[in-house]
């Protein structure tokens, strides 16, 4: 996935570069938690956590059909995912702007089963079958992320304010 990389100056300590997206692609694989954000029917936004997987230049979460989230969706596949840490002076804080797309075709559901189980354990083990993930719980439905625009907040010596673009947007 190629990206153009700009460091937004009016953010940043005067020492800052942009960082590479590499970089942001790997913590976009290793994060374990992100906070998804989405549009209720009535314009409120909705923002919840939950796990992810990066894969094929996306970022993949599940969902129950019933849930909040899920229903936002089906209106508006609008999304924000927030990942970093929650101190001021020290980390890396990413923000994902995109689409949620369903993905139900069950070979690449039973692949990314097999990713979310490596990445977080057989707590998050996954049945496949009839375009859902399937557990204990139910059925969860899989949506893919690509990114739209991807803004990165580096904190501490030297603060910066990174932005990725992928589809000519100027978010």
């Amino acid at each position: 996935m190629e990206a153009r990389s700009e460091l937004d100056t009016r953010y940043s300590d005067e020492t800052a570069t942009a960082r590479p997206w590499s970089e942001a692609e790997a913590l976009l694989a290793e994060s374990e938690l992100f906070w998804i954000s989405t549009v209720r029917p009535d314009g409120r936004p909705h923002v919840t956590p939950l796990p992810t997987v990066w894969s094929d230049g996306a970022l993949h979460f599940c969902t129950g059909p019933e849930e909040r989230k899920a229903r936002n969706l089906a209106l508006n596949p609008s999304v924000v995912l927030t990942t970093g840490t929650n101190t001021w002076n020290k980390g890396y804080d990413l923000v994902v702007e995109g689409e949620a797309v369903r993905v139900s075709d069950d070979a690449r559901l039973r692949e990314l089963a097999e990713e979310w189980e490596r990445k977080y354990g057989s707590f998050w083990h996954f049945e496949v079958g009839d375009g859902y993930f399937q557990h204990g719980a139910g059925k969860a439905l899989v949506f893919s992320v690509a990114p739209g625009t991807v803004f990165g907040f580096g904190k501490g010596e030297p603060f910066s304010q990174t932005r990725w673009r992928f589809d000519g947007r100027s978010t």
